[in-house]
């Protein structure tokens, strides 16, 4: 308050009023203003400095009678002015002059103005109440932050009167952790001037529910712009801060629930964003069936069996928990869990409730926990999704003294609904998955037939992605004269389209391998049937026919075809656009071999080359798909780099090499499906073959049947003699009468004893049922009855008949 300059004593018109409770102003006798109070300086804005010593007109600079007005005003007359305030607005006001002399005894006027609804006599008394009667928590502090006034807002927060907390410094009245924000935030406005906002969390009082303030902390300054105190306003926003919480939990719920497609991953992710903020423990509970990715049915009677899917806890190691993630957990039909269960309907609930006593009761565990940790409150909501009870979720507190509230209730709704759509996207993916996994198992080889040419072993990955299920396959197939195929293909593309696709070259493979036809030829007749079946699957033909699983629309696919001799030691491959096989030797050394790759199985119209070379014995044989090359560093040549290095590690087995391929070439998740086979070459020994050449001759037969026994008997293999016999008998005639020389027979002794006549004429035999008449046509069919297996095998020489007679 500025001080002003008069006397106290009155003019006949009454007392002088109180300079520092009305907007007042002294003027001298040449119109001069020599004295400024605050009331003044409020009205109309202007600062001390700003107004003495300069003319007390200027302040009617709005009143074009300016002069007039001032001279009736300081002769005694009251007068009614207009008034320029400092930021341009115009203020009426009633003007009144009391005179008076100054300390020199010049005559001076006190000029005293009111508006019309803020009578001077009335300022104070209206503002001590609108102070005292402020419902926002107010309070007035001091240098040394001790409390001067407080609000009737603070006196009801604080549940202290004003008398109490007068003098009282902050950290006599507040919490400790709201006080060091309080003191730092009134220190702060104290040495810069400036205003101060913040917010804090607590109880005002020990008794109170805990809320969030927002806190201002206002400088208040004197004329001269000095801080002599600090104003600290206390605003409750707690259910604006909630709400954003809220908010910004269910945004937590939207973003980190559901990023994969793992039903525990998923219901632990609930359970990890709820804890901290809504809850103290969290269970999340489902039913057994959705791990299997089965339609949920709840029991509709009896005690409710339930999978423990997820738990956690602000406790560390989760002491509330009865069971681990993965076991059962049984609930009395009575429950809330268990109604929860059979209506679809949350419940509230607080420990002394009858529902939490029965349950208690029938369940001693339980029981034990809600009196050890101080369980008081607990929510029970139910895990929807499309119409279906997929669980229940248990929020519960002990560590927070805030009971649940239908807010809270609400809330954990919406997170178990959110919850649930991704628990119930994880089942319907689990489904899918197991049932495309099925089919794709289903059409790959469990076990390989039985063979005596190579020892294989074999690994299959399916992808770990969202893609889906690839078209990979592997396989190995017998042939005549103790051959065997290895088959690797991959067909392009994702999900139960590229499986069926897959199971059905994997079939017209076995079959073309069972015609023995050549390695390319075999190639040919495959691209053939690609061609044909994108054809039939045009999705252009049919809009409506595509499938969504899918994720290609060309039918393309790649295979590599090898057939291995353990007699002669040789190996024939040809490729359809696939990686090359690897080869490890038994010295220790690696390599690809150049299989020059054509076109992939669908182009159509392209030849296929084939390759031979020489094995020695022992030597492995990698077959692959280009996932395991590319699994890791998603570069073809550094995988492949890598695949050399590891084959040339000693290795004691297929299967050891296949595991070691499989950890040091593979992500922990492939990104494709991954196909290896993994073959160990065997060579037949020289006394287990025996090799004739016969001459064009009709007498040549019995001779040649003559060999045979005597070889079969130093073979031990007496006991199938006759049946050699009469079989080899038959097919020398045959090649003698229709074929051409040179004439070969081959015996060899393997799993079963195979039987092979060779000529040089291409045409093929046919079986055909002799009539009774006939004196020819009845060589084969005797051959069909008599051997296990035969057939032709053609090569660039002609042909082979062969038969396979067990031992």
């Amino acid at each position: 308050m500025i001080e002003m300059h008069g006397a106290t004593t009155g003019n006949g018109s009454g007392l002088f009023p109180d300079p520092a409770a009305s907007a007042t102003a002294v003027v001298d006798g040449r119109g001069i203003v020599t004295g400024w109070s605050t009331g003044a300086e409020q009205l109309l804005g202007y600062p001390y400095q700003d107004v003495v010593g300069r003319p007390a007109a200027r302040l009617l600079g709005l009143d074009p009678d300016a002069e007039d007005v001032l001279s009736a005003v300081l002769d005694g007359r009251s007068s009614t002015a207009v008034l320029r305030h400092r930021d341009g607005q115009r203020i009426e006001v009633r003007l009144r002059a009391f005179s008076s002399l100054d300390g020199e005894g010049n005559a001076q006027q006190l000029v005293v103005a009111t508006t019309p609804d803020r009578p001077e006599l009335r300022a104070t008394t209206t503002t001590e109440e609108a102070f005292a009667q402020c419902h926002l928590p107010l309070m007035v502090f001091d240098s040394e932050l001790r409390a001067l006034r407080a609000s009737a807002g603070a006196v009801r927060e604080l549940a202290l009167s004003e008398e109490q907390l007068s003098g009282r410094r902050v950290t006599d009245i507040m919490p400790p952790h709201i006080c060091q924000s309080v003191e730092e935030g009134m220190r702060r406005a104290f040495k810069t001037g400036k205003p101060e906002q913040f917010h804090v969390r607590g109880r005002a009082r020990p008794t109170a529910r805990e809320r969030v303030w927002s806190i201002t902390v206002s400088p208040l300054k004197t004329p001269t712009g000095q801080v002599r105190r600090v104003q600290l306003t206390a605003l409750d926003v707690t259910e604006q801060h909630l709400a954003r919480e809220r908010l910004a939990l269910l945004n937590d719920v939207s973003t980190q629930v559901g990023s994969t497609l793992d039903v525990m991953r998923t219901a632990q992710e609930m359970a990890d964003v709820a804890v901290g903020w809504l809850a103290d423990f969290v269970t999340i509970d489902l039913l057994d069936s959705l791990f299997r990715g089965v339609e949920p049915m709840p029991s509709a009677t009896g005690a409710v069996a339930l999978r423990r899917a997820a738990q956690q806890s602000v406790l560390p190691g989760v002491p509330e928990a009865l069971i681990r993630p993965g076991d059962v957990d049984y609930y009395p039909q009575s429950s809330p869990p268990a109604r929860c269960l059979a209506t679809g309907r949350p419940s509230l609930h607080r420990s002394l409730d009858e529902a939490i006593k029965d349950w208690q009761a029938v369940d001693p565990k339980r029981s034990w926990v809600v009196q050890t940790f101080g369980v008081h409150s607990i929510m029970v909501i139910p895990l929807r999704a499309r119409g279906i009870t997929l669980g229940v979720g248990v929020f519960v507190r002990h560590r927070r003294q805030e009971p649940f509230q239908d807010d809270d209730l609400l809330l954990a709704e919406e997170i178990g609904a959110r919850a649930a759509v991704a628990v119930d996207n994880a089942r319907r993916y689990t489904l899918e998955r197991t049932t495309a996994l099925a089919l794709q198992r289903s059409l790959l080889p469990r076990r390989f037939a039985a063979q005596d040419a190579v020892e294989a072993a074999y690994r299959y990955l399916p992808a770990r992605t969202r893609a889906g299920l690839g078209g990979d396959w592997f396989d190995v197939i017998p042939l005549s004269g103790a051959r065997v195929a290895l088959v690797v293909g991959d067909v392009v593309g994702h999900g139960l389209h590229a499986s069926a696709t897959m199971g059905r070259l994997r079939t017209a493979v076995r079959t073309l391998a069972d015609v023995d036809i050549p390695t390319d030829e075999l190639l040919v007749h495959l691209d053939d049937l690609v061609t044909r079946l994108a054809t039939e699957e045009d999705p252009t033909a049919d809009p409506g026919a595509e499938s969504a699983t899918d994720t290609t629309t060309d039918l393309i696919a790649t295979c590599l075809y090898v057939v291995y001799d353990p007699v002669e030691r040789r190996c024939t491959a040809a490729s359809a656009g696939h990686p090359p096989p690897a080869v490890a030797t038994p010295d220790g050394t690696a390599h690809f071999i150049d299989v020059s790759p054509g076109p992939p199985l669908g182009v159509g119209g392209l030849p296929f080359e084939t390759v031979e070379w020489q094995l020695p014995e022992g030597s492995l044989l990698a077959l692959y798909t280009d996932g395991l090359v590319e699994g890791t560093h998603r570069d073809l040549d550094k995988g492949l780099t890598l695949l050399r290095r590891r084959l040339e590690q000693p290795a004691h087995s297929p299967e050891a090499v296949c595991e070691d391929l499989i950890q040091t070439l593979l992500p922990a998740q492939p990104r494709d499906d991954v196909a290896l086979l993994v073959a160990r070459t065997r060579v037949l020994d020289a006394s287990q073959v025996a090799t004739w050449d016969l001459p064009s001759d009709p007498a040549a037969v019995a001779g040649a049947r003559a060999e045979v026994q005597t070889r079969l008997a130093a073979w031990r293999l007496s006991d199938v003699a006759f049946t050699a016999e009469l079989v080899i008998s038959e097919l020398v005639t045959n090649a003698i009468r229709y074929g051409q020389p040179p004439i070969r027979l081959r015996l060899i002794r393997d799993a079963a004893l195979i039987c092979e006549v060779s000529d040089s004429n291409s045409t093929a035999p046919h079986l055909r049922r002799a009539r009774v008449f006939d004196e020819g046509g009845r060589g084969l069919l005797l051959v069909a009855q008599f051997a296990d297996r035969w057939g032709t095998r053609h090569h660039a020489q002609g042909k082979t008949i062969w038969a396979e007679i067990n031992c």
